[in-house]
């Protein structure tokens, strides 16, 4: 083999993977769905919070959205708890009027009065942030009106996802601070994140009440996941009895837009938010959902992992003749380990390509533009750097899976690999006596189990690895179904991020359940001589099937007991750590939870093995034992 050229080697070493592949379809298919759960769900959290940016970047642009936004107000604060807002003062307002003229700023509009007011709609109460405007369009920040007008005397308009939250409909009467207003129009604006997110221009707190409990009212003078709705400037000079307590917000268009982050850096004379600041506030849920997801897919990634070393493992043993049969050619050991290792990169590629295209398809499906943002949700383009991380992912999987059988296969001599002879068991002293004693399915599963203790390993960090996605996935839909507005979110955020856990849950229980069917039978498979001797022996059919069965029910409930503790609570710490989140506010599952998770597993792997293990369990014993002497 030496005397060819690489060429002819890639050529040769494809043409051999390329048709095992083919012979094996079923396998290959398994191999491909294992890995592309994982590629899929990695490209879905690499690629949701620049999806969930697409609406937000179509508000600006349609609303001719500021670059910074700056107000009069500042939150002061007292033992760790915002506190009243100060009165803006004349220095302020002119502190504001110099700012328009600052180096950098190419446009305004405003100051614009602001008010903080009660809104009472349709049985519902709301703080809001009332922001005074003239009935012409502004050069800076013209919010898109989707429904009805803009405003009039007597007329108010609300923040699309703002109505959106309270069911309100232009033409339904409202009051603010007890005077009554009629709904004359919805729009959106790029100016701040839309509802339940807000700019504080008045001091505000999106979110539980810190240290307190679930329901618990804000400190007098703060407002709470308030709204925004716009007036006159007449009507808000009217909701508040002293002109001294309103704010005023103005809008800035900068030469460089990018530079607004540094622009409100370096001007600290008055409270200012730059336009990158509202982008990260208005993507803030897709950022919750990408967290789930990056999770999820490392998760799946070590699910599949386990799921192709088991396949390889067994692929490896049955292709121990061919392995011969290329030495036995001239074929080096190297080369015999790259046509092994080749089929499985072939299929982890074409799992890579699959992942990026699903998971940038599927990831609209994941976001919530939400009513107040324009335009919907854009499929994302994949980055270089994206499908490179997808990519080396999948590569590694299958590397990582395979590399030690194949060398290992590679290594073995020529004439043992021609002959194909049956490995013969290890036998422990203390093993053997100890299950002579036992019922003769459950000696016959230990058995199984020692014969193959790598399997057995695999098996078990397979369900603990999924236990442990199940305990941080309840911990965190008891939070989203215990606290709510706890981070700020509104019912259909809620609904966004339930979206995300549901899409982790079915793949991770997909990839698991795919693991346990591959793990029985691969057993059965590497046992079928065994099985036919303990049946030629005395043992019957439905002994064997349920040893076979209990073999991979015996793993799992080792596995579901570590996935539980200490698996959960550490992956549920690591979670913690990772975001910055406060473990402390979400309710971890009750005992009995705890219970159900464990015993549910165990029903399901047992229900999972019971068909391929019957199969194994009733092959006929003269046929299997002919084809073990061929």
């Amino acid at each position: 083999m030496d005397r060819f050229p690489l060429a002819g080697r890639l050529l040769l070493v494809g043409r051999l993977a390329v048709r095992d592949l083919r012979r094996r379809r079923a396998e290959a298919a398994l191999l491909l769905l294992a890995i592309m759960t994982a590629t899929t769900t990695l490209t879905l959290g690499l690629v949701l919070r620049d999806a969930a940016g697409d609406p937000y970047r179509s508000t600006r642009a349609a609303t001719s959205g500021p670059d910074v936004v700056a107000s009069t107000v500042r939150v002061a604060e007292s033992a760790g708890v915002p506190g009243p807002g100060k009165p803006a003062r004349s220095t302020e307002l002119t502190e504001l009027a110099e700012l328009a003229g600052a180096p950098g700023v190419v446009g305004h509009s405003g100051p614009y009065p602001v008010t903080a007011a009660r809104l009472q709609a349709s049985g519902r109460t709301s703080d809001v942030q009332a922001v005074g405007r003239d009935a012409g369009p502004a050069s800076v920040d013209r919010p898109e009106v989707l429904r009805g007008g803009w405003v009039r005397d007597g007329g108010v308009v609300l923040e699309a996802a703002f109505a959106g939250a309270l069911d309100v409909r232009v033409g339904d009467p409202v009051t603010l601070d007890g005077r009554s207003f009629e709904v004359v129009g919805v729009a959106v604006t790029a100016a701040m994140p839309p509802y339940p997110k807000a700019s504080c221009i008045f001091p505000c707190m999106n979110g539980a009440v810190p240290g307190g409990e679930a329901g618990a009212e804000p400190p007098p003078g703060l407002l709470r996941n308030p709204g925004l709705v716009w007036l006159t400037r007449a009507d808000v000079r009217n909701l508040t009895p002293d002109p001294d307590s309103l704010a005023y917000v103005m809008n800035l268009k900068l030469a460089d837009p990018d530079g607004a982050q540094a622009f409100s850096d370096a001007n600290h004379g008055v409270a200012m938010q730059s336009w990158q600041s509202i982008l990260e506030d208005a993507t803030e849920l897709a950022g919750d959902s990408q967290i789930l997801l990056l999770i999820g897919a490392w998760l799946l990634g070590l699910l599949a992992t386990a799921s192709l070393s088991v396949l390889v493992g067994g692929r490896m043993a049955a292709q121990t003749r061919r392995v011969g049969l290329l030495k036995a050619v001239g074929g080096t050991p190297g080369l015999v380990a790259a046509v092994l290792l080749a089929e499985y990169v072939l299929v982890a590629v074409a799992a890579a390509a699959a992942g990026l295209a699903a998971g940038s398809l599927a990831a609209p499906l994941l976001t919530e533009s939400g009513a107040g943002l324009v335009g919907g949700t854009g499929t994302p383009s994949i980055t270089v750097p994206t499908a490179g991380l997808v990519t080396a992912v999948a590569l590694g999987v299958a590397v990582v899976a395979t590399a030690v059988p194949a060398v290992r296969a590679a290594r073995t001599g020529t004439v043992g690999a021609l002959a194909d002879s049956a490995r013969p068991p290890r036998r422990v002293g203390w093993l053997v006596a100890l299950s002579a004693r036992l019922p003769v399915p459950l000696l016959l599963a230990l058995r199984v189990a020692a014969r193959r203790p790598r399997r057995v390993v695999l098996g078990v960090a397979s369900i603990a690895i999924t236990v442990s996605g199940i305990y941080v996935l309840l911990v965190l839909n008891a939070f989203l179904a215990g606290q709510p507005l706890s981070g700020g979110y509104g019912d259909a955020q809620v609904e966004v991020l339930r979206r995300a856990l549901l899409v982790v849950t079915a793949t991770l229980l997909s990839l698991a359940a795919v693991n346990a069917v591959v793990i029985t039978w691969a057993t059965v498979l590497d046992n079928r001589h065994s099985s036919a001797l303990a049946r030629a022996l005395g043992a019957t059919p439905r002994e064997v099937s349920t040893a076979l069965a209990t073999a991979q029910v015996l793993p799992a409930l080792a596995g579901a007991v570590l996935g539980v503790f200490p698996g959960g609570y550490a992956l549920f710490a690591a979670v913690n750590a990772t975001t910055g989140g406060d473990g402390g506010r979400a309710p971890l599952p009750p005992l009995w939870q705890l219970l159900a998770v464990v015993l549910t597993t165990v029903l399901a792997v047992a229900a999972l093995t019971a068909v391929p293990a019957r199969l194994g369990g009733r092959r006929p014993v003269a046929e299997t034992l002919r084809a073990g002497l061929a």
